[in-house]
């Protein structure tokens, strides 16, 4: 079992590693995250493993470096750039029949790396654990596999033990601390947000307060307009005035109530099909003036339960921000998806984009990409009113590329057949 025990030593370095780097990770994030960083470490990761390897035969190298070409591929999106890497460090160790079966494996699957790094991270957590075992367990398989053809050995029994059991152990071991790590990080954020709404909670509630005294005076004031003496022009100048800063003020209310609270008011059966159409006739004039066309792709069917007029306060404060997102003409894009447990709302313009800082912060309490001219309740309400609802948001961005709005609602039965409106 000298294979077994050579590669079991080699994981237990390799597990060394990963505990220092996790040990780095919080206190150098942003550096340690950085690509060509990454790069460097993977590729180290893989000559350690060549280096270490174990030669019971000639020109044959038994390591581990499936784990770092199965983490870095899939995890990182580095398949290609690490499969050359491996090539250039093998062949420092010598042009021979190796260095071809490497090539002949691990070739191809730089393009397999390429192909399915991005339908790897839509899948589940769990699921991608499991994938990467898989693979790591194939390609196992196939390096035993292929040494069986060209290189006599006597003991086959401790090398497909070995290859068939600790790749994957390592590989498990390893996506698995990569998962929970991602894990907490998220729910260290979301703790953090949390703590911001609730202090933002307060603060609405206070601020609520202030601006409805404003508002009694108000009242008291259009009392003191009914006096039948004062004059005509006074009373329309005091009343327009009364009237704009009611106006004014409920508006903020609303906002801050609506982002405090974020209860739904009445419960009703919703087309989201039909009241996408609503919305996008109130803001066509809009869409007009900054030359911006408005494409739809609906599906039939979609029904979800929440407040119509909610509903239509984030919409509206949604597709408002991707129309001035493009101030010299552009293309904004509403597209609806059914199935049985969600009803998918995408919205895609082709504005200025966010930056990943601007990103990570949208929806955070008094935070907006417009500078001075936004005050940051109109996310912060969208937010409020998707969670409200049972659903929830992801957004892509990327500068001058424009933005994509990706919102899930729970679907239910409609009571009524769908029309086609």
């Amino acid at each position: 079992m000298e294979i077994t025990k050579h590669l079991f030593l080699n994981l237990s370095i390799l597990i060394i590693l990963l505990f220092f780097y996790l040990i780095c990770f919080d206190k150098y994030k942003k550096l340690l995250t950085l690509k060509p960083i990454l790069i460097f470490l993977f590729t180290g990761l893989i000559w350690v493993c060549v280096q270490l390897s174990y030669n019971p035969v000639p020109f044959s190298h038994y390591d581990l470096r499936i784990i770092p070409l199965v983490i870095g591929g899939l995890y990182l999106g580095m398949g290609p750039i690490l499969v050359l890497a491996l090539l250039i460090i093998r062949s420092f160790y010598g042009w021979d029949i190796g260095l071809l079966e490497t090539s002949i494996l691990y070739g191809p699957l730089a393009i397999v790396f390429w192909l399915i790094t991005p339908w790897y991270w839509k899948q589940s957590s769990s699921r991608r654990i499991l994938i990467a075992v898989l693979l790591g367990m194939i390609l196992g398989i196939l390096t035993i596999g292929g040494m069986e053809l060209f290189h006599p050995y006597t003991n086959w029994i401790d090398a497909w033990f070995a290859f068939l059991v600790i790749p994957p152990l390592g590989i498990a071991i390893v996506s698995y601390a990569i998962e929970f790590v991602k894990k907490n990080n998220q729910m260290r954020l979301q703790l953090i947000k949390t703590e911001k709404l609730k202090a933002v909670e307060q603060m609405g509630a206070a601020i609520s307060h202030e601006i409805r005294n404003p508002l009694t005076a108000a009242s008291g004031f259009v009392q003191l307009l009914q006096d039948d003496y004062l004059p005509r022009h006074k009373r329309r100048e005091y009343l327009a005035l009364v009237r704009d800063e009611l106006l004014s003020a409920e508006r903020v209310i609303q906002d801050y109530l609506t982002f405090a609270k974020p209860a739904l008011e009445a419960y009703e059966e919703l087309n989201v099909k039909s009241e996408l159409k609503q919305i996008i006739n109130i803001l066509q004039p809009l869409a007009n003036q900054n030359s911006v066309e408005i494409n739809t792709d609906f599906s039939v069917i979609g029904f979800i339960k929440g407040d119509q007029q909610k509903f239509r306060q984030c919409f509206i404060n949604v597709l408002k921000n991707a129309i001035e997102s493009m101030p010299n003409g552009g293309y904004l894009s509403l597209k609806t998806e059914y199935d049985q447990e969600y009803v998918s709302v995408t919205v895609k313009d082709t504005g200025v984009g966010m930056t990943k800082e601007q990103l990570e912060r949208l929806g955070e309490p008094f935070y907006s990409t417009k500078g001075s001219k936004g005050t940051g309740l109109g996310m912060m309400v969208v937010y409020s009113i998707v969670r409200a609802m049972g659903g929830w948001i992801r957004v892509e961005s990327e500068v001058e590329a424009g933005t994509v709005f990706h919102f899930h609602f729970p679907a239910i039965r409609p009571y009524r057949k769908a029309e086609n409106q």
